[in-house]
């Protein structure tokens, strides 16, 4: 049923993520699917270093590394081969990236942990809320 599973990961937060890998690696069981992980990097830190151009490319190539690192780390937390799984690093709003890949890479579900409830955010997360309603394909929101 799904084959190819996108989750986005906050790797500087990552219990968020906890309980949204183990529905993920059990999806990705099921039907021996494979799983990217999508770790969105904001761009607000370009509008920071405007005017040093070499210092933007220096940052995001350093960030790009770390998330690599921290992502390749969680790959331990599934028990799913690790050749099933496979990461990104993107630069953008959360929500827009997020929509943006699973339209390109032909995912079949996108599954996303949430914060608790606040007053702000009402129900779920504001990122998994948006997520969830502007995705054009299934979202699995895992509180």
């Amino acid at each position: 049923m799904y084959k190819k599973i996108l989750m986005p990961v906050d790797v500087f937060e990552m219990d968020l993520s906890d309980k949204a890998v183990r529905h993920a690696a059990f999806l990705a069981r099921a039907d021996n699917a494979e799983i990217t992980l999508l770790n969105i990097l904001p761009v607000n830190s370009r509008a920071m270093l405007r005017g040093f151009s070499s210092d933007i490319v220096k940052f995001e190539a350093y960030m790009t590394e770390e998330s690599k690192k921290k992502m390749n780390e969680l790959k331990r937390l599934f028990d799913i081969p690790p050749d099933k799984i496979h990461t990104a690093v993107r630069f953008g709003s959360v929500r827009d990236e997020i929509i943006a890949m699973g339209a390109e890479g032909e995912f079949d579900i996108i599954v996303i942990g949430s914060k608790k409830p606040g007053v702000t955010t009402h129900l779920l997360g504001s990122n998994a809320e948006s997520v969830l309603r502007y995705a054009k394909i299934p979202v699995l929101v895992v509180r």
